[in-house]
């Protein structure tokens, strides 16, 4: 069968694997940023192990490919995936060749790394384990997976004591499953990975308190490894996290399940929400001990902010504060005024989209005790309004200006006390986790929340909202993260029940994406976790001023 790979003919033989048709071609490369590390046909990610012509007959997504093939490398998201879950296999094969009674827990994701908290490991050494992983990575294992009836992948994991693996598989429902195994160790990442474990050419490890962190290629320049910075505001609200997890017994999916099941999630939704108002009140506290007369709310998409600052206000009311709800979007300049990119699209996420001259000097003022003029964003016709709005802050009041860049230096006027703005960022950083393995991302939980909230309130298509997720991403990555360390307070707008809850109002939607749909792939790469979770009819639990209210309706702020 004759194959196009990136636009270069070839031709297939039978039992000929993509890998060994991309070297053919001169098409490989020890260079990772050059390096094809997966495949896509017809719209679905394959391994480079995947063989397009197998005993004599085309594979499906060949044929429905028309023998079209794209090759992924690491600057491509499903590419960068691919590597990823690579190297979680080689981390945890380590682990396990080292110390086999361990327990290694993959936790958070710190920058360019992944946080991996180790247990039952007396004599753990980062040398040691980086010694192994080389060693690993040198023997080049061949990576292929092989699909086992799921009765007999529990058994497997219960024997070797991995429960928590265990207790999610009998939550699935398919008589299958796919894994990978070397020797004795086998475990899944859910989605494909590389080849072979000789992929993992760029990476580092570095102590730190519990276990280690494992730094990833650097995403621009993926030749070298990611420049990590200390973030102890970060890791010190997902630890809290993880301790309420286990304060609830609920630290994996099969826990949030039984709590379905059993009923008890209704508390589970009761608690969290106290404990969201516990630390409103506390934002609020903080704000009122400095004196501070604005509050600058950051955070990325989907992850609360306009709830967040609803109630902090509600909070600040308690001191007898009279609080003004801003938004920076007000001061975008006029869309004619803005210059497109490089790439000659524009970018509505730069901070050059910002009036910051104009943030700053109002800011200054009314930090002085002066009245300033407000503007008015009109985003129909792209231009800013002047609609007669004057605003004078007065003893008792306390600006929350919300918006992207609000931690943004730039934004800070010269001269006024630091101590009167307060720096909060939002974030849902979700502790939940799949298994020990399999961690569920952050951007995971806030785009289920997206394409939920898009479609109940814009009538928004799943696809036309994952459309606009890569871009949404990579503004984050340039415009919040960088700045989330700063804070003053890093807000953590997770709810450990709300998978159960999103599932009811996304699957139909997610389920109803076709195979010859372009997104499918990428939908069913959220299905994949979904199809894990127990859905949880108890809308009726959730308070109107919740903050998942935000994305599923009935959120009295809307109102």
């Amino acid at each position: 069968m004759e194959l196009r790979i990136d636009g270069k003919a070839v031709c297939a033989m039978a039992g000929q694997s993509l890998r060994r048709l991309v070297a053919a071609l001169g098409m490989d490369s020890d260079v990772l940023s050059l390096r094809p590390l997966a495949a896509r046909i017809a719209g679905e990610v394959f391994t480079l192990n995947y063989i397009p012509v197998r005993d004599g007959e085309v594979r499906r997504a060949m044929a429905a490919s028309g023998g079209e093939i794209g090759l992924l490398r690491y600057s491509d998201p499903a590419g960068k995936d691919a590597y990823v879950r690579t190297a979680q296999f080689v981390i945890f094969l380590a682990i396990h060749r080292l110390w086999p009674d361990a327990r290694a827990k993959m936790t958070c994701t710190l920058g360019p790394g992944a946080y991996i908290e180790v247990k039952n490991a007396p004599d753990f050494s980062v040398q040691k384990l980086k010694n192994e992983i080389l060693a690993i990575v040198a023997a080049d294992i061949p990576l292929l997976r092989r699909r086992v009836p799921t009765a007999e992948a529990i058994d497997y994991f219960e024997n070797r004591g991995s429960l928590d693996k265990a207790a999610l598989l009998k939550w699935r429902t398919a008589e299958w499953f796919d894994e990978y195994a070397y020797e004795e160790f086998r475990d899944y990442y859910y989605g494909e990975m590389a080849p072979s474990t000789g992929y993992v050419t760029v990476w580092d490890i570095r102590p730190a308190e519990g276990g280690f962190l494992f730094l990833f290629p650097d995403d621009r320049e993926p030749d070298r490894v990611g420049t990590y910075q200390h973030m102890p505001h970060f890791l010190s609200v997902f630890t809290e996290g993880e301790r309420w997890c286990e304060l609830m017994e609920c630290e994996t999916v099969a826990d949030l399940n039984r709590l379905v099941e059993s009923g008890k999630i209704r508390e589970l939704i009761r608690v969290n929400e106290a404990l969201h108002e516990k630390r409103y009140s506390q934002v609020a506290d903080m704000v009122c001990q400095r004196g501070a007369k604005a509050v600058m709310l950051a955070g990325p998409s989907s992850s609360g902010k306009t709830t967040s600052a609803n109630r902090l206000a509600t909070q600040l009311r308690v001191h007898g504060k009279k609080p003004i709800l801003m938004s920076l979007d007000d001061y975008y300049l006029d869309r004619d005024l803005i210059a497109p990119g490089p790439d000659g699209k524009m970018d509505y996420e730069h901070i050059n989209t910002i009036d910051t001259a104009l943030f700053r000097d109002h800011l200054a003022r009314l930090a002085r005790g002066e009245e300033v003029a407000l503007p008015s964003f009109n985003f129909k016709r792209g231009r800013r309004e002047w609609t007669g709005q004057h605003l004078r802050l007065h003893d008792d009041s306390v600006i929350i200006v919300e918006g992207l860049h609000a931690l943004n230096p730039v934004l800070r006027p010269e001269g006024v006390d630091e101590n009167l703005i307060f720096k909060l960022y939002v974030s849902p950083l979700l502790p939940l986790n799949l298994d020990d393995h399999n961690r569920i991302p952050t951007s995971y939980l806030r785009l289920l929340r997206r394409i939920v909230r898009d479609f109940e309130t814009r009538g928004a298509t799943v696809q036309h909202t994952m459309s606009m997720w890569d871009s949404v991403r990579r503004g984050e990555k340039r415009w919040i993260y960088p700045y989330q360390e700063n804070a003053d307070m890093i807000f953590n707008s997770s709810t450990l029940y709300e998978l159960a809850v999103l599932k009811k109002h996304i699957f139909p939607l997610l389920t109803a994406v076709g195979e010859d749909d372009p997104w499918y792939d990428d939908v069913q790469n959220i299905v994949k976790i979904l199809e894990f979770v127990r859905e949880a009819d108890v809308d009726d639990e959730i308070p109107p001023t919740s903050l998942v209210r935000e994305f599923i309706g009935g959120n009295s702020f809307y109102r």
